[in-house]
């Protein structure tokens, strides 16, 4: 009998075009070495040009599906995505306080799409400070999200990463996609650590999926017993590889592409 990879579990929300959200998290996951398992907060009709509709599940239907993966399988990291309400927040934060000690938790807090659609309510971002951010072993924002997370105006990055790390994130991600310049530079702060990671920004406008692609490498490497720094390590080379390898699809911004190593050997 072969031996099952690391168990890590995404509680994010649908993209039924498949380029982020729970669609993208899997995919993520299956490239970078480890099982994934899913827990469903929110269904969107999306495509590759923006969100048309989006619908919550009940809070019973996320606990259930929850406690039918953590319970039976286990896990060995979480990753999570899109929340949509404060009151989803809470019922997520209430699971994920239920957890083994030690399981990792990567928080990617996700409030708009790629197309600038609103995917968490305006007042639920201080429920992810709140109920969320204490419990992230690794906290991912971008540069849009990093002031509203923090609480404060974002454009001083490193008094927003050391606010959320007072708030209780084992570590920050600051993440500088949507910088300009020919380097795409990503910090992560920890309790008297800075470390960079850059790469080639690639000339590449099919991005969508990188914050959920991202987020869920990282998962990935801590589930096989990666240290964090090591972990955000791989997972930059991993984005960096899927983003320049993004291909269109329908008529807006197309996916990075998650199996580009896959396709690369062949």
């Amino acid at each position: 009998m072969n031996a099952a990879p690391p168990r890590v579990l995404t509680i994010a929300g649908s993209d039924s075009g498949g380029g982020a959200g729970i669609q993208a998290d899997l995919k993520s996951m299956l490239a970078n070495g480890v099982h994934g398992m899913s827990v469903l907060t929110a269904i969107t009709a999306q495509n590759s040009l923006g969100v048309q509709g989006a619908w919550e599940l009940p809070a019973e239907q996320v606990q259930a599906q929850f406690r039918s993966v953590v319970d039976d399988i286990g896990v060995d990291a979480v990753k999570t995505g899109m929340l949509a309400s404060a009151a989803m927040v809470r019922v997520v934060a209430d699971l994920l306080r239920t957890l083994p000690p030690g399981v990792p938790i990567v928080v990617d807090p996700v409030s708009v799409s790629k197309h600038g659609d609103a995917l968490l309510a305006a007042d639920a971002m201080e429920a992810v400070r709140e109920e969320i951010v204490p419990l992230a072993t690794v906290l991912t924002p971008n540069l849009t999200e990093l002031g509203p997370v923090a609480g404060t105006n974002g454009e001083d990055r490193e008094l927003a990463a050391k606010v959320l790390l007072e708030a209780g994130a084992g570590w920050v991600l600051v993440k500088g996609g949507h910088d300009d310049g020919p380097l795409a530079v990503d910090v992560l702060h920890g309790r008297g650590v800075r470390r960079e990671y850059s790469a080639p920004r690639a000339d590449n406008s099919h991005t969508h999926g990188t914050g959920c692609t991202l987020a869920s490498a990282i998962a990935a490497y801590l589930a096989r017993g990666y240290d964090v720094p090591a972990a955000v390590e791989a997972a930059k080379e991993y984005i960096s590889g899927a983003v320049a390898a993004g291909f269109a699809l329908g008529g807006g911004i197309g996916p990075v592409d998650h199996g580009w190593r896959f396709r690369s050997e062949q």
